[in-house]
């Protein structure tokens, strides 16, 4: 009887979850965020957040979505003017793009609706908040800092790059880093009522989500595939340049697209999340179950 009522529980939230998502990306699809396979993309992460993560998982993930979609489209000529011809992929995410930033917050929630194990389930909770603080803050970096009035340095060398080269970082995309992964921490911590024992999500997200973008920066600069247009004799992640020629590799790992490089960066904050939730249990000062248990305990 038991098993009855989760399963259907669980048939009834996924459902749900799966009109909620084709309405979010019917909508996206229209506003031309997503392409088609890009809102596929969208409803399968989606229901398999809501439904095996719950509301607050999910609705983590809308913010996600719907914010770095707000950024992509702001200012989007002047952004092309600047540097649309380094970019791999323009304003419209497709498929590859939504796994690389939410397939592994998706197995994350997935993973958590599964098991019953509280303290696995409170890691799996913190790493599912690194992985979209690190999608999220990466996102943001890239849409605002490529709009920064000072030129990019490269955070390898330190030189002037031109605006849009991967690996390339100004203090206006880092500052837009800092507040996407904090914004994310707070939504979460806000979908999930706010609870005391929960305020550690956004002083974990912060971080991992920082340490995420920093990742995504360092493998642009150095590991990334990047090409270059013999027409136009500039560099690019494209295989087609804007111009229509067919650009030729130059440096990088030639499999390693702007995709794969996003999702390392989610997987470092994730991990990055998992290791501060972990030095947090340890360390019982920070940790707010513990303060909140003695107290009760001491009245």
């Amino acid at each position: 009887m038991i098993w009855n009522v989760t399963r259907n529980h669980l048939l009834t939230r996924l459902l749900l979850g799966l009109l909620f998502s084709a309405g979010v990306a019917g909508l996206a699809y229209q506003r031309r965020s997503l392409n088609k396979s890009g809102a596929a993309g969208a409803i399968i992460t989606g229901t398999a957040t809501v439904g095996l993560g719950g509301w607050s998982w999910g609705l983590s993930l809308v913010f996600f979505f719907v914010s770095s979609s707000a950024f992509s489209h702001y200012r989007e000529r002047e952004k092309a003017r600047v540097a649309d011809d380094k970019f791999s992929k323009g304003s419209q995410r497709d498929i590859a793009q939504a796994a690389a930033n939410g397939g592994l917050a998706t197995l994350l929630a997935a993973w958590h609706g599964i098991t019953t194990s509280p303290t696995r389930r409170s890691l799996l909770q913190a790493a599912y908040a690194g992985a979209l603080a690190a999608a999220t803050a990466d996102t943001w970096a890239t849409e605002l800092g490529v709009l920064s009035s000072e030129p990019p340095r490269s955070i390898i060398t330190g030189k002037l790059v031109a605006p849009g080269t991967s690996g390339g970082i100004t203090r206006r995309g880092m500052a837009a880093a800092t507040l996407g992964a904090l914004a994310l921490g707070m939504i979460f911590w806000a979908m999930e009522g706010f609870h005391r024992s929960l305020a550690w999500l956004p002083l974990i997200a912060c971080p991992a989500g920082l340490a995420g973008s920093v990742a995504d920066s360092l493998l642009g600069a150095t590991l990334q595939a990047v090409r270059y247009c013999p027409a136009c004799q500039t560099e690019t992640e494209r295989r087609v340049h804007n111009c229509g020629t067919t650009t030729i590799h130059l440096r990088g790992l030639r499999w390693l697209n702007n995709d794969g490089v996003n999702f390392v960066a989610t997987l470092t904050g994730s991990l990055t999340a998992l290791v501060l939730r972990l030095l947090v249990n340890a360390w019982k000062p920070l940790n707010l179950t513990y303060i909140t248990r003695i107290t009760r305990r001491n009245k």
